[in-house]
């Protein structure tokens, strides 16, 4: 499984010239009202065995949560149900605030 890092993420987000990548945020929903990086698609780790469906699977995916962990585990569980690049946003929404936008708001 591989990762990426926040600067990786806004760099490849801000290249007009490469498809921008589906953004797995799989936090609970209190954590998302909190925080969130623009164009994420919000689906709960607990939901994404019923719902991964709904996720094209084609497209590049990096999944998101707050730290890394939980979304390493549905990067692996995508990976096990055949979906083609996954990635794990490498320190999560919190490595996004430290390296990426300082302004966002943080828990």
């Amino acid at each position: 499984m591989q990762q990426i890092r926040a600067s990786q993420l806004a760099a490849w987000l801000a290249d007009d010239s490469r498809p921008k990548p589906v953004l797995l945020d799989v936090r609970e929903p209190w954590e998302v009202a909190l925080c969130q990086i623009e164009g994420s698609q919000h689906m709960p780790m607990h939901t994404v065995p019923l719902r991964c469906t709904e996720i094209e699977p084609e497209r590049e995916i990096v999944v998101i949560c707050h730290h890394g962990g939980r979304s390493m585990q549905v990067a692996m569980f995508l990976e096990r149900k055949g979906y083609g690049t996954v990635l794990n946003l490498q320190g999560g929404v919190e490595g996004w605030a430290c390296e990426v936008d300082p302004g966002m708001s943080r828990y």
